[in-house]
């Protein structure tokens, strides 16, 4: 009976017998029962399972989930924002209070733009998200292959932007308010060179062609010299909401340039990067000149009156600019009795004319039809899609932040930082929600034509050169 029990065994092992071989049993001793009962129960294990059996640490590892790694980010999110606000808040309090809000005003002016920059990669993610819900290909509305940067990417990279300027600001407010000048004006130096480093850094890491189409736009609106593509005027068209952060920009290099970081000098009137300096105007107005310039290219290649209109509403706020740039370099009475009367029409013009073009020409919304049929139901289709009042309010509030706007046009106007950086917020949510329209608004064009239509025919150099026009954004 035992050799049965064991021949059995074997059997069902075939890989622990060689052919020919003794059966176990055998070497066991048939007259031993308490081997044989040993042996019927240990031979069905292989020997890598005998092995791991007789090893006392043998576990299965563990990862940790999704959820928990999501919840340990948020914790150390949250330690670094109040370390930030407690660190922030101390220093500014070490500070008199005759000096403090002068000094905040001067933090505003080099974090400002980054900070405004950050929020706007937020949106932005936030739109790829919608998009990639609904039924609108933006891949096909840009261009762009498929290997683009998804709204997940996006998000990456704005975290981290909302880690590293916050950081900068805290560590500026820190070593100023504890003595260390030299050190506290070297913080938005080594910002402002390491974001530019990065951009242009010609090596394939931190998303290489992302970064190259980017600059590649970037070129294109600074100089139009070529047909104007669908990703040329739209990202010309938010960079027209961004020209306080362009006028910062262009402070801030000014005072880094010339050695005034970390003092207050800059506040007066005289000095060379002053709040009254001519350079404001100019680079304010630098966005919307070239849209313009992108509108008559526009009308050069098509032929088609609309873009001479177009160019026209970008014209109309040259003079919302300079006309109150000219309150610092005349006398008080001509201000008040000519040029701010030019100045109230002008800017009537232009908000009035531009929510024109964005409720008839940008969005088509002259039938309320549909907005963002999404593929898979959710809230958002519960709020959106067919909701009359989602336009009523588009509309509204557009016409409200078009007219804010020009309060940040006008550099007259500009005295309480804190105001203007929500009124530049505000126009950034503006540019938001606009996005959502134009783009869909492109995209119900596409789709009625069958097939998209470039608007001119467009010479790719870049075929030429690189072989290939796969980019991503």
């Amino acid at each position: 009976m035992f050799e049965s029990q064991t021949a059995i065994a074997s059997s069902h092992s075939p890989h622990l017998r060689k052919p020919g071989s003794k059966s176990v049993s055998s070497d066991l001793g048939a007259g031993e029962p308490g081997n044989s009962v040993q042996e019927g129960y240990v031979f069905p294990l292989t020997v890598g399972e005998m092995k791991a059996s007789n090893s006392p640490m043998h576990t299965t590892s563990i990862m940790p989930s999704p959820i928990f790694l999501w919840r340990f980010k948020v914790i150390w999110f949250l330690i670094w924002a109040f370390t930030c606000c407690k660190i922030g808040w101390d220093s500014v309090m070490r500070m008199s209070a005759d000096l403090r809000d002068l000094f905040l005003y001067e933090a505003f002016l080099y974090y400002n733009p980054l900070l405004l920059v950050t929020m706007m990669v937020w949106l932005w993610g936030v739109c790829l998200w919608v998009f990639s819900q609904s039924t609108i290909n933006y891949a096909k509305i840009f261009d762009l292959d498929s290997n683009h940067l998804t709204h997940i990417e996006i998000w990456k990279s704005s975290i981290w932007m909302t880690v590293i300027v916050p950081t900068s600001m805290t560590a500026y407010l820190y070593l100023y308010s504890h003595g260390e000048v030299a050190l506290a004006a070297s913080q938005p130096v080594i910002l402002y060179v390491a974001v530019a480093l990065v951009l242009i850094f010609p090596f394939d890491i931190f998303y290489f062609s992302s970064r190259y189409f980017l600059l590649r736009t970037l070129w294109r609106i600074a100089l139009p010299l070529q047909p104007i593509s669908f990703p040329d005027f739209f990202l010309a068209d938010i960079l027209t909401s961004m020209a306080k952060v362009f006028s910062d920009l262009e402070r801030s290099v000014c005072r880094m340039v010339h050695r005034q970081v970390a003092t207050i000098a800059w506040f007066e009137a005289d000095s060379v990067c002053g709040s009254h300096s001519v350079a404001i105007p100019l680079v304010l107005v630098i966005p919307y000149i070239w849209r313009l310039l992108q509108c008559l290219r526009q009308y050069k290649d098509t032929k088609e009156k609309p873009t001479l209109f177009n160019a026209l509403k970008y014209s109309t706020a040259v003079p919302v600019i300079f006309l109150s740039a000219l309150k610092y370099h005349v006398s008080p009475d001509r201000w008040t009795y000519v040029y701010r009367r030019l100045w109230l029409f002008s800017s009537v013009v232009n908000s009035l004319y531009s929510f024109y073009w964005d409720i008839t020409r940008d969005w088509d919304l002259s039938v309320f039809t549909r907005i963002f049929k999404f593929n898979k139901p959710s809230l958002c289709t519960n709020l959106f899609y067919g909701r009359r009042w989602v336009y009523f309010w588009v509309i509204g509030s557009n016409l409200i932040l078009r007219c804010t706007w020009t309060y940040k046009l006008s550099a007259h106007l500009r005295h309480n930082y804190l105001t203007v950086f929500m009124v530049t917020a505000l126009e950034m949510l503006r540019r938001f929600q606009w996005i959502f329209f134009r783009v869909e608004n492109e995209w119900n064009k596409i789709t009625k034509s069958g097939f998209q239509i470039p608007m001119v025919d467009m010479p790719r150099e870049e075929e030429k050169l690189l072989g290939s026009t796969n980019h991503n954004v």
